[in-house]
């Protein structure tokens, strides 16, 4: 008979994730590309997820804004970019290639067929005059370096070609040739988000060309962004593995056999970790606590959430669709949430009081001051606004 898989309890987890995602004393980065290796991906549908999330993990935070920026535009050594669950992350840039391989090609042959077919429904034009507009606005983006999809639509007029969407449907729409087809780009991994318009917090963007990579064989991409995401975030079920990539059942198990993982067992059953990543961890030496932004990683990571997250807790904390707002942390786990008033003060609310005093009080308070000192006058509204952070911005 074999070894019975080792339990590994709530306390482990959460030790473990204070170590790995760079919350606890002692454990912080040095740079924001360190924060993006740690953590494989961070969100970056909302632009300040990402520069928030660095922040809370630097032992130097001073610096965030400059210093991101200059690895997402100036080195690109961090790269904006579909990946998982047709979702905008930013990478490290060592690993573009894994993520198109991994997850990329797959959602992109999906949303192709899906432009097309909208298209021939509204009869705009078919799939070869797509290819010629697709071809004209790469070659465009080449040449300006980095573009608008309004500024590109002058040197490519056909991009602002519409068409009727869900004709008849109560969400009945009317889209763009540019803003369908760059999405598509995007996930087939040809252009990459750049540099906004605005200022960090700016949701409208600039347009330019992926950054070359190799061509990666499916199965062994998808084996190396599972190792690297057990890595920080074992133990994972196979539901967490399956959410977190968007892949079918058979691929996450594949990549499970692929790399070696070994079972252990978890409060929700049967869970993975890396081959080398048994061993008990134990937790940090010093409490500590954390201001996370809204879609951060670390409180989206895994889709079995009880460890570190109350039930009761998730009608303040989430929206309709399931993101997450601005969380507090105490020692591994959410316990309230914070939001910026319109006047720039820091609010919070703990909603969970099991196990805290005043120490934990006032360190999460202190890191309030603090980013409110950072933030300065940029004022930062969620992009998926939740119904406390909601209560708090107003407060």
């Amino acid at each position: 008979m074999g070894e019975e898989p080792r339990y590994i309890d709530v306390a482990e987890r959460r030790a473990r994730l204070a170590l790995r995602h760079r919350l606890a004393t002692g454990t912080r980065a040095s740079t924001p590309e360190e924060v993006a290796r740690a953590l494989v991906a961070l969100h970056g549908t909302d632009p300040a997820t990402v520069y928030l999330g660095v922040g809370a993990r630097l032992a130097d935070p001073a610096g965030t804004v400059p210093r991101t920026e200059h690895a997402l535009y100036e080195d690109r050594t961090l790269v904006r970019m579909h990946g998982m669950r047709h979702t905008v992350f930013v990478f490290p840039a060592e690993l573009t290639a894994v993520v198109h391989a991994s997850t990329g090609i797959a959602v992109a042959a999906r949303a192709r067929a899906a432009l097309i077919k909208d298209m021939a429904k509204a009869g705009a034009p078919d799939a070869a005059w797509l290819t010629e507009v697709e071809e004209s606005a790469l070659a465009a983006l080449a040449r300006r370096g980095q573009a608008t999809a309004a500024e590109l639509a002058q040197d490519e007029p056909r991009l602002r070609e519409q068409f009727a969407y869900a004709a008849g449907k109560s969400y009945e729409g009317v889209h763009t040739v540019s803003s369908r087809l760059l999405r598509v780009l995007g996930v087939e991994g040809k252009v990459v988000r750049g540099r906004p318009l605005g200022s960090w917090t700016s949701t409208q963007f600039r347009w330019a060309l992926a950054p070359e990579h190799p061509e990666l064989d499916v199965a062994g991409a998808q084996s190396d962004l599972l190792r690297r995401w057990l890595a920080a975030c074992g133990p994972a079920t196979e539901a967490d593995l399956k959410w977190w990539t968007g892949w079918r059942v058979t691929d996450v198990r594949r990549a499970l056999a692929a790399v070696g993982a070994r079972e252990v067992r978890v409060d929700e059953g049967t869970a993975y970790v890396t081959g080398d990543d048994v061993a008990p961890v134990t937790g940090p030496e010093e409490p500590w606590a954390a201001l996370l932004p809204g879609l951060d990683p670390t409180a989206m990571g895994w889709q079995q959430r009880d460890w570190y997250l109350a039930p009761r807790l998730r009608p303040a904390l989430f929206d309709g669709s399931g993101n997450v707002g601005p969380t507090v942390w105490w020692n591994g786990r959410v316990v309230g949430a914070w939001a910026q008033r319109a006047d720039g003060g820091i609010a919070w609310r703990i909603l969970d009081r099991e196990g805290l005093g005043a120490e934990a009080e006032a360190a999460i308070d202190r890191l309030a001051r603090e980013l409110e000192s950072r933030l300065g006058p940029t004022r930062v509204t969620p992009r998926f606004r939740t119904p406390l952070e909601k209560e708090l911005a107003a407060s």
